[in-house]
């Protein structure tokens, strides 16, 4: 794997950099940086106009086909645009749901109606979605959704309860997993279904984090409405839909936010050389163990890329949200042993906190959300080693506690 730009990745790098450097002025300079993990709810305003920008600059789909709006941009230039936006500092992205799931989901499996209605609006950054896949029993086993949704004249009714649903409350639009066929078991009987958040159907709840945000929700559908041909896909085939959408979910992204990794673990190095942490031989060698690791994580991804076509992740994607989310948290760990009893105490009146706080708390949650760990280490095994699949209890038993 030759990781040195081509000439024309080169040029469209520079490009990048320098749209980036003559844009991020002014109210932009000041969001840069605004909105990461743990504080989604910075600078909202901004960030929507900043949205805004970079779709009437042609910044939004890069990767998408020229006739829906996109350059058709290749892997590498995707990667390209990912990293060089993290390099900038630029506002994180209100409008990743649109661009990076249901967009790539609805050019692969949307009608041409379905295409021509909701792809322009996210690449013009003028309508913001979320996701509705989870639900109180069915979080990584996206397989046991509990969620309605019956055939009423042309319309779907639907009803049922999501949670852990980022940006739920600032969305126009969810693409919710619903069961359209009651007597079907498991994955069979699903439907992909794209539903709109404004409507008497519909109530949104904030869950509250340990960060003190609530970027997370739970989503009440009472016979919410949506029209007939608003499925993606075929009626009962939403589960190949579904896994789609999470086979984008762990694309290029990854590339971008691996540089943010990046300027975390440095200001952490920086935090324990100044206080003198970064003397103590064994915090030093987890220091170090870190960045060869975040090093890898790296390499490995662009890996993962190589030869990526289309809407189906190879089982081998497991290894990579196995590893940054166990990185990530233990990321979090050291930043509260660098700090010492300083991490204990927050940084300002009532409850504000450090990024370094930030960055711990928040990233208990990277080993959950997803596809847990534990679904992760499944899919490799059973997968990746062909290992034999883990033991189930049979219909109607009970699980002992």
């Amino acid at each position: 794997m030759d990781l040195r730009d081509s000439p024309e990745d080169a040029a469209f790098r520079r490009q990048a950099r320098a749209w980036l450097e003559a844009n991020l002025v002014g109210e932009f300079a000041d969001a840069r940086g605004a909105g990461r993990a743990g504080s989604e709810h910075e600078n909202r305003e901004v960030r929507l106009a900043w949205e805004r920008k970079l779709g009437a600059d042609g910044w939004i789909g890069i990767g998408w086909p020229g006739e829906w709006g996109g350059r058709g941009a290749p892997m590498s230039q995707q990667v390209i645009w990912n990293e060089e936006y993290s390099r900038a500092d630029a506002p994180a992205r209100v409008g990743v749901m649109g661009e990076g799931l249901i967009g790539p989901t609805l050019i692969a499996y949307g009608t041409e109606a379905q295409k021509t209605r909701f792809l322009e609006p996210i690449r013009l950054g003028t309508e913001l979605w979320c996701q509705g896949y989870s639900e109180p029993d069915a979080g990584s086993d996206l397989a046991n959704v509990q969620t309605r949704a019956l055939r009423d004249g042309d319309e779907w009714s639907i009803t049922g309860q999501k949670v852990w649903t980022s940006y739920a409350q600032w969305s126009d639009w969810c693409f919710v997993v619903a069961r359209t066929d009651p007597g079907q078991l498991r994955h069979k009987g699903l439907s992909y279904i794209l539903v709109p958040m404004d409507q008497p159907g519909i109530e949104v709840r904030p869950i509250r984090q340990l960060t003190g945000t609530a970027e997370f929700n739970e989503v009440f559908f009472t016979e919410a409405r949506t029209a007939l041909d608003l499925v993606v896909g075929e009626v009962n085939d939403g589960w190949r839909v579904a896994l789609a959408t999470l086979a984008f979910e762990r694309g290029v992204g990854l590339l971008g936010e691996i540089v943010h990794f990046h300027k975390q673990l440095d200001r952490i190095l920086e935090t324990a050389k100044k206080n003198g942490r970064a003397a103590d031989p064994v915090l030093r060698q987890r220091l170090a163990d870190s960045w060869i690791r975040l090093f890898i994580l790296r390499l490995n991804t662009l890996r993962s890329l190589t030869g990526l076509e289309g809407p189906v992740a190879p089982p081998e994607a497991s290894i990579s949200k196995l590893f940054w989310a166990s990185w990530h948290r233990e990321l979090g760990e050291l930043a509260m042993d660098v700090l010492g009893t300083e991490a204990t105490v927050a940084d300002g009146s009532p409850y504000e906190l450090s990024e370094s706080q930030r960055i711990f708390l928040f990233s208990r949650a990277d080993t959950i959300y997803g596809g847990s760990n534990e679904i992760q280490r499944n899919v490799i095994g059973e997968r990746v080693l062909g290992l034999p699949a883990e033991p189930k209890p049979a219909a109607g038993s009970k699980v002992p506690a």
